[in-house]
């Protein structure tokens, strides 16, 4: 008995291998190639093939050897997804007993993706979806057909969608730089739709080592514009290296890694970030070096989706225990970024901020730093991200430039004077307030204002070069070190000593003007409205004549 239930048993199992085996070949499976690529194609708007396909019956699914999703021929002819293989998982039930294809999965596997971005801020894969996208260039797209229900396709729902192994490639029409690619991108969508709500989650591996990872929701899809579809997600980029994200124009010199946590929210009208970015060896300038102070950026940004237009209602800037107030406006809309923003600070710790002089291309004279004081700064930048102009002024209060030695520097005005001025290894700066204004072209600084102990006030106004040249028209005027009568007649109650600083700031040089000492001095001696000649022959006693 127990024989003939194994024998019986062992036939079973034979014969539903043998069905297991044969189904693929009774079944032509490319049959349905057609109808998978018109379903596709009439959901997401743009032409879509599929290799040649075989079917699992272990695992459920049709698989395609390729599969290729044509661009919106207003960005590109190349396609706008390429992938290696595309996975279909099926109902086997319906497929084989009644020839009905019902889809349960997609995967899609090392899809290549190709995002592009006009000069208007569109993006090309805003038309999926619509209908518009899969026409031929300078094509009118056909009027729909009158129906109560959703647009052709839009009723595809999948149970489960996955890109697994692709790249992004992230570039603009036309082209402005070197597409930049994101690769090991892997994404799942579950329960997807275009007219509901559904989960997704996806990570990357971002250029320069760093990674990315993605999870919220998103949809339903806009059927107008994809870009435009409401979601929420939580974002994590770890060690984002800035040089190389699609975020930032290598033109602007800004580089570093940055780490961010934070959320974003769409209502397919107007989005919302907040977060916290922390950004090490940042570099502000195309001149600037790597700063040695973490810079930490916490904000809220509300932007208009379709006008592409933002501002920071919230930022606050830290780098150590030094606070500063970031808000104002930004427009992405056209081929460059313009922004209009506000730095704001007051009282902050200089010890703090000397870090971050490298990263806005400030140098100091070689083996100098700053220790010690506060620092005051209001700045407000306008204009298009690689072209800014910064305007506003800095105060800096009872601080020191240790380990330059302002005597040295000033020999040249001490054989003028007679008398040392300065001294010390290091320069002890009561006080310091310039206006500022920062473009491409260099730095100017008016209305500069320095009181040094040791030296006395200087005030005057110059230039910084993009190379660090400086060119400074100053007047000194003396005290301290520098006394008695000869003071009175050089500087001191007098106009003061002009000073021309040149050299870099790295090796800065001091010259007296002695061309304009001279001419202070004659304008001392004589008074206003008075010719040279009639105080002279005052001075020599020359008689008036009758």
């Amino acid at each position: 008995m127990n024989n003939n239930i194994l024998k019986i048993a062992g036939i079973v199992v034979a014969l539903l291998l043998l069905i297991v085996i044969a189904l693929p070949l009774l079944i032509n499976v490319n049959n349905y190639r057609p109808q998978i690529e018109s379903n596709l194609s009439a959901a997401l708007g743009r032409p879509v093939k599929v290799g040649n396909l075989s079917l699992s019956i272990l695992s459920g699914s049709v698989e395609a050897n390729e599969l290729s999703i044509a661009d919106d021929p207003k960005f590109s002819n190349a396609p706008f997804i390429q992938a290696k293989s595309l996975k279909v998982g099926v109902e086997l039930i319906p497929l084989i007993f009644s020839k009905q294809l019902n889809v349960t999965h997609l995967l899609l596997e090392q899809p290549q993706i190709t995002l592009l971005r006009d000069r208007d801020g569109t993006w090309n894969f805003s038309s999926l979806g619509n209908g518009t996208g899969g026409n031929k260039a300078g094509a009118q797209p056909k009027a729909p057909e009158k129906s109560s229900g959703p647009v052709a396709g839009q009723n595809l729902s999948v149970g489960k969608l996955e890109l697994s192994d692709g790249a992004i490639s992230i570039g603009s029409v036309p082209p402005r730089r070197k597409p930049v690619v994101y690769d090991k991108v892997n994404v799942t969508v579950k329960d997807f739709s275009f007219t509901s709500t559904f989960p997704i989650a996806a990570s990357a591996a971002l250029p320069g080592g760093g990674s990315m990872k993605l999870d919220g929701t998103a949809g339903p899809i806009n059927a107008t514009d994809t870009s435009l579809t409401p979601g929420q997600v939580k974002i994590n980029l770890s060690k984002l290296d800035l040089s190389q994200s699609a975020l930032v124009n290598p033109e602007t010199g800004i580089a570093g890694l940055a780490d961010f946590d934070g959320t974003a929210s769409s209502d397919g009208h107007v989005a919302k970030a907040n977060g916290t970015l922390k950004a090490t060896f940042l570099k502000l300038v195309p001149k600037g070096s790597a700063a040695t102070q973490p810079v930490q950026v916490s904000f809220t940004i509300d932007q208009d989706l379709q006008k592409e237009t933002g501002q920071v209602t919230d930022g606050n800037v830290s780098i150590g225990k030094a606070g500063m107030k970031l808000t104002g406006t930004y427009d992405m809309h056209g081929e460059n970024t313009l922004i209009h923003m506000k730095l704001d600070g007051e009282a902050m710790p200089v010890d703090d901020l000397e870090g971050i002089l490298p990263a806005v291309g400030v140098v100091l004279p070689t083996g100098s730093q700053l220790k010690g004081g506060t620092l005051a700064v209001n700045l407000t930048a306008d204009g298009p991200v690689d072209k800014v102009v910064a305007t506003g002024s800095i105060r800096m209060s009872n601080t020191a430039l240790a380990g330059f030695n302002l005597g040295s520097k000033l020999s040249a005005l001490s054989s003028v004077t007679g008398k040392q001025v300065g001294g010390g290894n290091d320069t002890a700066i009561q006080n310091l307030s310039s206006d500022v204004r920062y473009s491409p072209d260099g730095t100017k600084l008016d209305k500069i204002d320095v009181v040094i102990p040791s030296l006395g006030t200087v005030t005057g106004d110059g230039t910084v070069s993009p190379s660090n040249e400086l060119d400074f028209k100053m007047v000194a005027n003396l005290s301290g070190g520098v006394g008695g009568g000869f003071t009175k007649v050089l500087g001191h109650g007098s106009g003061g000593i002009p000073v021309h600083i040149g050299g870099t700031t790295s090796n800065p040089t001091f010259t007296p003007d002695m061309k304009g000492l001279a001419t202070n001095q004659l304008k001392s001696i004589v008074p206003a409205g008075k010719s040279l000649g009639n105080n002279l022959g005052g001075l020599f006693g020359k008689k008036k004549s009758n």
